[in-house]
Formats: C-alpha cells, structure tokens, sequence
C-alpha cells in the first residue's frame, strides 16, 4: 500500500434500506474472527423503520478486510417476532464467534415491555466456522435478566475478551419501579461468561441514567465502559472496573465527547496502546466522528469527521492488517437510508 493510500478513507454502503425484501437495515456490529474474517451484523427491518415488528438479524462476511463482501446471510428469523440487538464476541482460544442478541414479540414494542405487558428476552447462538453457519440459538434470560427487570438489551455493537479469557458483553435495562418508560431508571451493565460460553452471568451495573454502552480494555488489564446518558447532559457517561468487569466507579460526564443521546462505539488498538470511538458528534444525530485516546479514554485530542450529515448507529472493529472500519448509519436525509462501511488507517486518523 503507498503512502497515498494509506492516508485515504474509502466509504462504500454495506446495506442499502430498501433492498433485498428489507425496508429499513439498522444496528450495526463487527467483529473478526481468528481466521481474519471480517463480520459485520444488522438488523434486517421488514415492514418500518421502527424498532418493533418482524426484524431478523443478518450477517455479511468478507475475507479481505473489508474490501468485497458475500451475501447477506440470515443469522436468526422467526415469524412474528422481533430478533434484535446482535453484540458478536470471538473467542482467540477456541475460534468460536458467540452472539448474544435479544428477541420480543412483533406486537410486543418496548412501551409494551416496559408495561410489564409482552416479554423481552435474551438469547445467544454460536458459529465454529467463521460464520459460514449458526447453531439453534440458546435462551439465557434467566441467567442474565433479573426478575425485576423490564427493558433489556444487549450490545448494540461488539463484546470483548479480556486478557484473563472472560468474554464481555456491554448491555442495558430498565428496573420496572412505576412500570412508566419516562419514569423508570435505565442502567447499563456488562454480562460475561468465564468458561468460553458454556454459561453466563451478570457483571457490573453503572448508576442510573445510563443506557446502551460500549467497553473496551485499559492498558493495565482494566474496563473502560462508555455509555449513552439519559440524564439530559448531552455528553457521554464513562466509568471504569479494575476487577474484569465484576463491579463499576461511579460515572463521570465526558465533555468531550458530545452526543444527542444516541448508541456509540469503542474498539481497542493493542499495536497502539489506544482505544478509538465513534459516535454523531453533534446535539442531533448527524456529524459522525472517530476519535482516538492514548490515555484509556480520558483524552480524546485527535478527532476526524467521516459523514458530516445525518447519522446515527454505529460500529469499529480493526482487521488482521490493522486497518480500521467504522460501520454506521447514514444517509443525505435521515440516518437510516444505510450502513455505510469507512475503511481508512491511523494514518488517515492521526495525519
């Protein structure tokens, strides 16, 4: 690759709304796996763009980091039914790809959940061939949604494994007090899994006003958690765990890193020493920007815009030739007209 290369950002669209029997596609996660395959997961929306009705989850792989891309597989369908929330972890022991997602009833919307009046459960399945295929997905609500918990959602965007092997999964929930979607306190939390995904629990739970997050690893072997703020502060609540995840600190604002209540990323650079992020940085859900840290999250002073119109969701994942991809939400009119996937280097980034 020549230096000219090097400092370019190639954006090209991944899924298209309105395509291939879809109406909407939306939530994006990467992943890649041990063999080097790039994962990169949605939401296929059938009939609307809203975030209830029937949504199967949909994976599209390439095996040259990025740059073509098979067809789009069908991970999870079931008739009737919402099959949201994909958050793909790897496994580096075992090569196993692990997804933990959500399922509720098509008619079953979140104001419904929250009510206490339709059912949100958690469910992971598992590929041991670098997503060429899926086992029957397996239900752990039980082991990770307490009873009094309502709303619950895990990811959106990619889990971790820490150096110690537990695989990490960032999620969130709300705490059925007044059974009222403006009422009832919204946490983040983590679930993991210490056995290579025989079995998982719950991890650490963020003070209240938090919502759907994202981790990565500090360089001394700690979590950085990064969360989206329901508290009206426009600005994203971070926290940190030195015990794996097993507990949080008490969150604190990140000036720095605006946002208009929305869903953000975070992938380590372990090459770098540096952890990257990307959310619409703006008060309105455009402007999506990347950003770097080489201080585990409390600095961000190196900052480039890769859409500066309507955007949204989004996620990073770094390939075995440790370019970077950012997969997010997109479009000249609202955020959701595609998944666009931006491959550049830190070059581009930094330069």
């Amino acid at each position: 690759m020549t230096n000219t290369q090097r400092n370019q950002l190639i954006q090209r669209p991944l899924f298209s709304s309105g395509e291939d029997g879809y109406h909407t596609y939306r939530i994006p996660a990467l992943a890649v796996s041990t063999q080097g395959t790039v994962l990169a997961f949605c939401e296929g929306r059938k009939h609307g763009r809203g975030d209830a009705g029937e949504i199967d989850l949909l994976l599209k792989r390439s095996h040259d980091g990025g740059r073509s891309w098979g067809e789009t597989q069908v991970v999870v369908t079931e008739p009737g039914m919402t099959c949201g929330n994909p958050c793909p972890v790897v496994d580096a022991t075992t090569g196993v790809i692990w997804l933990p997602f959500c399922k509720n009833l098509a008619d079953g919307d979140e104001d419904q959940i929250v009510l206490g009046k339709a059912p949100r459960t958690v469910w992971v399945t598992r590929s041991d061939d670098d997503g060429a295929s899926w086992a029957e997905p397996v239900e752990i609500t039980a082991a990770v949604k307490r009873l009094e918990w309502t709303w619950y959602a895990t990811g959106p965007c990619h889990g971790i494994q820490l150096r110690s092997g537990r695989l990490l999964i960032p999620c969130d929930h709300m705490v059925g007090v007044y059974f009222d979607r403006k009422r009832d306190p919204y946490h983040s939390h983590v679930i993991y899994s210490d056995d290579h995904g025989a079995t998982w629990q719950i991890g650490g739970i963020i003070n209240e006003g938090t919502n759907e997050c994202a981790v990565a690893e500090t360089v001394d072997g700690g979590v950085y958690i990064n969360c989206r703020n329901y508290r009206g502060e426009k600005r994203r609540a971070v926290a940190w765990s030195h015990d794996d995840g097993d507990s949080f600190g008490d969150f604190t604002y990140d000036d720095t890193l605006v946002e208009p209540i929305c869903q953000a990323a975070l992938v380590n650079l372990p090459d770098e020493k540096a952890i990257l992020f990307a959310n619409p940085a703006s008060v309105t859900r455009q402007q999506m920007t990347v950003r770097l840290s080489r201080d585990d999250g409390r600095s961000w002073p190196v900052a480039k815009v890769l859409h500066s119109g309507p955007a949204a969701y989004s996620d990073l994942a770094v390939t075995g030739a440790g370019e970077i991809l950012c997969l997010y939400e997109r479009g000249d009119n609202h955020p959701y007209e595609m998944l666009m996937l931006a491959r550049f280097e830190l070059s581009w980034l930094a330069g």
